[in-house]
Protein backbone atom coordinates (compact mmCIF):
# COMPACT_ATOMS: atom_id res chain seq x y z
CA UNK A 1 0.00 0.00 0.00
CA UNK A 2 1.51 3.41 -0.97
CA UNK A 3 0.59 6.61 0.57
CA UNK A 4 -0.76 9.61 -2.05
CA UNK A 5 -1.22 13.28 -0.28
CA UNK A 6 -2.85 15.08 -3.32
CA UNK A 7 -4.09 18.68 -3.09
CA UNK A 8 -6.83 20.02 -4.56
CA UNK A 9 -8.36 16.78 -4.07
CA UNK A 10 -12.43 17.47 -5.05
CA UNK A 11 -11.26 19.01 -8.23
CA UNK A 12 -11.40 17.61 -11.39
CA UNK A 13 -8.22 16.09 -11.44
CA UNK A 14 -7.82 15.17 -7.92
CA UNK A 15 -11.05 13.45 -6.84
CA UNK A 16 -10.98 10.91 -9.91
CA UNK A 17 -7.66 10.43 -9.14
CA UNK A 18 -8.41 9.22 -5.88
CA UNK A 19 -10.56 7.59 -6.69
CA UNK A 20 -8.51 5.38 -9.24
CA UNK A 21 -5.98 5.46 -6.83
CA UNK A 22 -8.23 3.79 -3.72
CA UNK A 23 -9.37 1.50 -6.05
CA UNK A 24 -6.09 -0.06 -6.59
CA UNK A 25 -5.83 -0.01 -2.65
CA UNK A 26 -3.59 2.47 -1.43
CA UNK A 27 -4.13 5.32 1.04
CA UNK A 28 -4.88 8.62 0.21
CA UNK A 29 -4.68 11.85 2.39
CA UNK A 30 -6.79 14.72 0.10
CA UNK A 31 -7.72 18.32 0.95
CA UNK A 32 -9.37 21.19 -0.65
CA UNK A 33 -10.15 24.68 0.34
CA UNK A 34 -13.52 24.64 -2.63
CA UNK A 35 -12.51 27.34 -3.87
CA UNK A 36 -13.89 26.40 -7.08
CA UNK A 37 -15.36 22.40 -6.12
CA UNK A 38 -17.14 21.33 -3.56
CA UNK A 39 -17.20 17.89 -0.83
CA UNK A 40 -19.67 16.66 -3.48
CA UNK A 41 -17.64 15.18 -5.89
CA UNK A 42 -15.80 13.12 -3.05
CA UNK A 43 -19.03 11.94 -1.49
CA UNK A 44 -18.54 8.39 -2.49
CA UNK A 45 -15.21 8.20 -1.23
CA UNK A 46 -16.09 9.49 2.51
CA UNK A 47 -16.77 6.00 3.80
CA UNK A 48 -14.01 4.49 2.91
CA UNK A 49 -11.56 4.31 5.49
CA UNK A 50 -8.44 4.75 3.00
CA UNK A 51 -9.40 8.01 2.28
CA UNK A 52 -8.68 10.86 4.85
CA UNK A 53 -10.02 14.12 3.89
CA UNK A 54 -9.51 17.43 5.62
CA UNK A 55 -11.07 21.06 4.23
CA UNK A 56 -7.19 22.75 4.34
CA UNK A 57 -5.52 25.32 2.64
CA UNK A 58 -2.19 25.00 0.81
CA UNK A 59 -1.74 28.59 1.18
CA UNK A 60 -2.33 28.30 5.07
CA UNK A 61 0.93 27.52 7.02
CA UNK A 62 -1.07 25.60 10.53
CA UNK A 63 -2.96 23.66 7.64
CA UNK A 64 -0.05 22.55 6.40
CA UNK A 65 1.98 22.10 9.51
CA UNK A 66 -0.87 19.76 10.55
CA UNK A 67 -0.84 17.82 7.21
CA UNK A 68 3.17 17.09 7.91
CA UNK A 69 1.97 15.60 11.10
CA UNK A 70 -0.53 12.95 9.62
CA UNK A 71 1.37 12.33 7.13
CA UNK A 72 4.99 11.21 9.14
CA UNK A 73 2.14 8.95 10.82
CA UNK A 74 0.47 6.94 8.62
CA UNK A 75 3.64 6.61 6.01
CA UNK A 76 4.90 4.35 8.63
CA UNK A 77 2.59 1.70 7.32
CA UNK A 78 3.06 2.41 3.83
CA UNK A 79 5.30 1.37 1.38
CA UNK A 80 5.80 4.72 -0.60
CA UNK A 81 4.85 8.28 -0.20
CA UNK A 82 3.54 9.97 -3.12
CA UNK A 83 2.18 13.93 -3.76
CA UNK A 84 0.40 15.21 -6.57
CA UNK A 85 -0.62 18.50 -6.45
CA UNK A 86 -3.43 18.84 -8.36
CA UNK A 87 -4.26 22.62 -6.84
CA UNK A 88 -4.74 25.49 -8.91
CA UNK A 89 -6.54 28.70 -9.93
CA UNK A 90 -7.73 27.73 -13.70
CA UNK A 91 -11.39 29.13 -14.26
CA UNK A 92 -11.36 31.62 -17.23
CA UNK A 93 -12.53 34.56 -14.96
CA UNK A 94 -9.33 34.42 -12.78
CA UNK A 95 -6.92 33.87 -15.58
CA UNK A 96 -6.64 37.74 -16.10
CA UNK A 97 -5.90 38.85 -12.44
CA UNK A 98 -2.26 37.28 -11.85
CA UNK A 99 -2.57 38.13 -8.02
CA UNK A 100 -5.38 35.18 -8.19
CA UNK A 101 -3.09 32.70 -9.94
CA UNK A 102 0.13 33.48 -8.12
CA UNK A 103 0.45 32.56 -4.48
CA UNK A 104 -1.45 29.37 -5.74
CA UNK A 105 -0.25 28.34 -8.12
CA UNK A 106 3.56 29.41 -7.80
CA UNK A 107 3.94 30.16 -4.27
CA UNK A 108 1.73 26.81 -2.94
CA UNK A 109 3.30 24.55 -5.86
CA UNK A 110 7.01 25.23 -4.65
CA UNK A 111 5.77 24.83 -0.80
CA UNK A 112 4.12 21.37 -1.35
CA UNK A 113 7.29 20.48 -3.07
CA UNK A 114 9.55 21.26 -0.35
CA UNK A 115 7.31 19.66 1.61
CA UNK A 116 7.38 16.50 -0.17
CA UNK A 117 11.38 16.26 -0.31
CA UNK A 118 11.51 17.64 3.60
CA UNK A 119 9.75 14.22 4.33
CA UNK A 120 11.63 12.25 2.02
CA UNK A 121 8.84 11.79 -0.57
CA UNK A 122 9.39 9.24 -3.37
CA UNK A 123 7.13 10.89 -6.29
CA UNK A 124 6.04 14.36 -6.92
CA UNK A 125 3.33 15.15 -9.73
CA UNK A 126 3.29 18.19 -10.63
CA UNK A 127 0.06 19.21 -12.70
CA UNK A 128 0.80 21.98 -15.38
CA UNK A 129 -1.32 22.61 -17.97
CA UNK A 130 -1.11 23.58 -21.87
CA UNK A 131 -1.76 27.09 -21.32
CA UNK A 132 2.12 27.42 -21.20
CA UNK A 133 2.35 26.80 -24.81
CA UNK A 134 -0.18 29.82 -25.57
CA UNK A 135 0.56 31.29 -29.01
CA UNK A 136 2.32 28.48 -29.97
CA UNK A 137 -0.22 25.50 -29.45
CA UNK A 138 -0.54 24.08 -32.69
CA UNK A 139 2.13 23.65 -35.96
CA UNK A 140 1.18 22.15 -39.10
CA UNK A 141 1.58 18.19 -39.45
CA UNK A 142 0.85 17.16 -35.61
CA UNK A 143 0.74 18.42 -32.35
CA UNK A 144 2.88 20.92 -30.49
CA UNK A 145 5.89 18.95 -28.45
CA UNK A 146 7.04 19.43 -25.09
CA UNK A 147 10.51 20.57 -26.64
CA UNK A 148 9.18 22.95 -29.18
CA UNK A 149 10.46 26.36 -28.20
CA UNK A 150 7.17 28.54 -26.96
CA UNK A 151 5.66 31.87 -28.01
CA UNK A 152 3.76 33.35 -25.22
CA UNK A 153 1.85 36.37 -25.68
CA UNK A 154 3.01 38.74 -22.91
CA UNK A 155 1.81 41.72 -20.84
CA UNK A 156 0.88 44.31 -24.01
CA UNK A 157 -1.22 41.23 -25.57
CA UNK A 158 -2.97 39.30 -22.92
CA UNK A 159 -2.57 39.64 -19.08
CA UNK A 160 -4.24 35.64 -19.34
CA UNK A 161 -0.34 35.12 -20.14
CA UNK A 162 0.33 35.33 -16.34
CA UNK A 163 -1.49 32.11 -15.78
CA UNK A 164 0.60 30.37 -17.76
CA UNK A 165 3.62 31.83 -16.87
CA UNK A 166 3.26 30.86 -13.29
CA UNK A 167 2.73 27.07 -14.51
CA UNK A 168 5.76 27.05 -16.58
CA UNK A 169 7.83 28.69 -13.76
CA UNK A 170 6.53 25.57 -11.25
CA UNK A 171 8.20 22.93 -14.38
CA UNK A 172 11.50 24.81 -13.75
CA UNK A 173 10.71 24.09 -9.67
CA UNK A 174 10.37 20.17 -10.83
CA UNK A 175 13.25 20.46 -13.39
CA UNK A 176 15.28 21.48 -10.79
CA UNK A 177 14.76 19.47 -7.94
CA UNK A 178 14.92 16.08 -10.47
CA UNK A 179 17.74 17.18 -12.84
CA UNK A 180 20.03 19.34 -10.71
CA UNK A 181 20.34 18.65 -6.97
CA UNK A 182 18.31 14.94 -6.96
CA UNK A 183 16.29 15.66 -4.17
CA UNK A 184 13.11 13.92 -5.17
CA UNK A 185 11.81 11.45 -8.29
CA UNK A 186 8.66 13.34 -9.96
CA UNK A 187 8.01 15.46 -13.70
CA UNK A 188 5.09 17.93 -14.49
CA UNK A 189 2.31 17.08 -17.17
CA UNK A 190 0.48 19.93 -19.33
CA UNK A 191 -2.98 18.93 -19.67
CA UNK A 192 -4.96 19.89 -22.48
CA UNK A 193 -8.59 21.08 -21.49
CA UNK A 194 -9.76 18.39 -18.68
CA UNK A 195 -13.24 18.21 -18.38
CA UNK A 196 -15.35 16.30 -16.23
CA UNK A 197 -18.84 15.23 -15.18
CA UNK A 198 -19.26 16.78 -11.78
CA UNK A 199 -17.44 20.36 -12.85
CA UNK A 200 -19.41 22.25 -10.32
CA UNK A 201 -19.14 25.74 -11.74
CA UNK A 202 -20.00 26.57 -15.44
CA UNK A 203 -16.94 28.28 -16.28
CA UNK A 204 -15.06 26.28 -18.91
CA UNK A 205 -16.83 25.70 -22.42
CA UNK A 206 -18.41 22.43 -22.29
CA UNK A 207 -20.57 23.15 -18.86
CA UNK A 208 -21.48 26.33 -20.39
CA UNK A 209 -22.54 24.66 -23.31
CA UNK A 210 -24.60 21.96 -21.61
CA UNK A 211 -26.31 24.26 -18.88
CA UNK A 212 -26.94 26.85 -21.49
CA UNK A 213 -28.43 24.02 -24.17
CA UNK A 214 -30.26 23.01 -20.99
CA UNK A 215 -31.88 26.01 -19.94
CA UNK A 216 -33.10 27.50 -23.18
CA UNK A 217 -31.52 25.86 -26.30
CA UNK A 218 -29.66 29.34 -26.60
CA UNK A 219 -25.68 29.51 -26.52
CA UNK A 220 -24.02 32.05 -26.37
CA UNK A 221 -19.87 32.15 -27.34
CA UNK A 222 -16.91 34.85 -27.97
CA UNK A 223 -16.70 36.04 -32.15
CA UNK A 224 -13.26 33.58 -31.96
CA UNK A 225 -15.23 30.29 -31.37
CA UNK A 226 -16.55 30.68 -35.39
CA UNK A 227 -12.62 29.59 -36.35
CA UNK A 228 -11.52 28.15 -32.79
CA UNK A 229 -10.75 24.21 -32.98
CA UNK A 230 -9.72 22.45 -29.44
CA UNK A 231 -9.38 18.66 -28.33
CA UNK A 232 -11.07 17.59 -25.12
CA UNK A 233 -9.55 15.27 -22.17
CA UNK A 234 -11.83 13.52 -19.74
CA UNK A 235 -10.71 13.44 -16.48
CA UNK A 236 -10.67 9.62 -16.02
CA UNK A 237 -8.00 9.85 -18.52
CA UNK A 238 -5.94 12.70 -17.16
CA UNK A 239 -6.52 10.83 -14.33
CA UNK A 240 -5.04 7.73 -15.85
CA UNK A 241 -1.75 9.67 -17.42
CA UNK A 242 -0.82 10.59 -13.40
CA UNK A 243 -0.47 6.51 -12.11
CA UNK A 244 0.62 5.78 -16.00
CA UNK A 245 3.63 8.00 -15.39
CA UNK A 246 4.50 6.72 -11.36
CA UNK A 247 4.23 3.56 -12.68
CA UNK A 248 6.72 4.26 -14.56
CA UNK A 249 9.99 5.20 -12.91
CA UNK A 250 12.36 6.48 -15.97
CA UNK A 251 9.77 8.69 -16.96
CA UNK A 252 10.08 10.32 -13.61
CA UNK A 253 12.93 12.45 -14.63
CA UNK A 254 12.00 15.84 -13.94
CA UNK A 255 10.80 16.30 -17.86
CA UNK A 256 7.68 17.42 -19.20
CA UNK A 257 5.25 15.37 -20.73
CA UNK A 258 1.97 16.35 -22.49
CA UNK A 259 -1.56 14.98 -21.85
CA UNK A 260 -4.27 14.93 -24.37
CA UNK A 261 -6.55 13.94 -27.42
CA UNK A 262 -6.34 14.33 -30.65
CA UNK A 263 -9.54 14.43 -31.18
CA UNK A 264 -9.88 17.74 -32.39
CA UNK A 265 -13.63 19.74 -32.50
CA UNK A 266 -14.41 23.17 -32.89
CA UNK A 267 -16.20 25.04 -30.59
CA UNK A 268 -19.56 25.19 -32.78
CA UNK A 269 -19.04 21.67 -33.56
CA UNK A 270 -19.05 20.92 -29.61
CA UNK A 271 -21.91 22.93 -29.20
CA UNK A 272 -24.16 20.30 -31.94
CA UNK A 273 -22.69 17.84 -30.32
CA UNK A 274 -23.58 18.54 -27.16
CA UNK A 275 -27.32 19.80 -28.25
CA UNK A 276 -27.72 15.91 -30.06
CA UNK A 277 -26.87 14.46 -26.34
CA UNK A 278 -29.66 16.70 -25.31
CA UNK A 279 -31.56 15.85 -28.10
CA UNK A 280 -32.37 19.52 -29.53
CA UNK A 281 -32.44 19.79 -33.39
CA UNK A 282 -31.71 23.39 -33.47
CA UNK A 283 -29.66 25.28 -31.32
CA UNK A 284 -29.11 28.82 -31.55
CA UNK A 285 -25.55 30.30 -31.26
CA UNK A 286 -24.94 33.94 -30.42
CA UNK A 287 -21.27 35.25 -30.85
CA UNK A 288 -20.69 37.96 -28.43
CA UNK A 289 -17.30 39.77 -27.48
CA UNK A 290 -13.67 38.98 -28.30
CA UNK A 291 -10.82 37.85 -26.75
CA UNK A 292 -7.65 38.72 -28.09
CA UNK A 293 -4.21 36.31 -27.98
CA UNK A 294 -6.24 33.62 -28.29
CA UNK A 295 -4.60 30.72 -30.56
CA UNK A 296 -7.16 29.31 -33.03
CA UNK A 297 -6.03 25.57 -32.19
CA UNK A 298 -4.26 23.94 -29.18
CA UNK A 299 -3.24 20.60 -30.41
CA UNK A 300 -0.80 18.29 -28.34
CA UNK A 301 1.77 16.02 -29.40
CA UNK A 302 1.64 13.05 -27.03
CA UNK A 303 3.98 10.82 -28.36
CA UNK A 304 6.34 11.26 -25.45
CA UNK A 305 3.81 9.80 -22.82
CA UNK A 306 2.35 7.12 -24.77
CA UNK A 307 6.23 6.15 -25.85
CA UNK A 308 7.41 5.67 -22.15
CA UNK A 309 4.06 4.56 -20.37
CA UNK A 310 1.64 3.00 -22.61
CA UNK A 311 -0.71 5.22 -21.93
CA UNK A 312 -3.94 6.01 -24.39
CA UNK A 313 -6.90 8.05 -23.35
CA UNK A 314 -10.20 5.59 -23.52
CA UNK A 315 -12.50 8.00 -23.15
CA UNK A 316 -14.31 9.44 -26.86
CA UNK A 317 -15.62 12.91 -26.60
CA UNK A 318 -18.80 11.75 -27.74
CA UNK A 319 -18.95 9.12 -24.77
CA UNK A 320 -17.72 11.90 -22.67
CA UNK A 321 -20.35 14.55 -22.72
CA UNK A 322 -23.02 11.71 -22.70
CA UNK A 323 -21.57 11.29 -19.75
CA UNK A 324 -21.77 14.79 -18.64
CA UNK A 325 -25.23 15.30 -19.83
CA UNK A 326 -26.28 12.70 -18.01
CA UNK A 327 -24.59 13.88 -14.74
CA UNK A 328 -26.48 17.34 -15.44
CA UNK A 329 -29.86 15.80 -16.35
CA UNK A 330 -30.33 13.69 -13.09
Amino acid sequence: MDLFVISGVTGMTGNELARQTLSAGNKVIGFDNFFASSIQTVKDLLSNENFIFHEYDLNNSTHMQLLVKEVERLRLSCEKLIYVNCAAVVHTEHFYYINRTFQTNVLGMKMFLDQAIELGADIYINCSTSEVYSMNSWREGGGVSENDFLTLANAEHSQRTSYATGKLLTEFFMSDAVKQTNRILGCSIRFANVYSKNELYPKHIIPHIIKSLKQNGVVELLENSKVNKRTFLHNYDSCAAVLALIRSKDALDGSVYNVGTEEEISIVDLVYLCASKLGINNPKIIFNGYRASDPERRLLNTQKIRTRTGWNPIISLEKGIQMCVEEETK
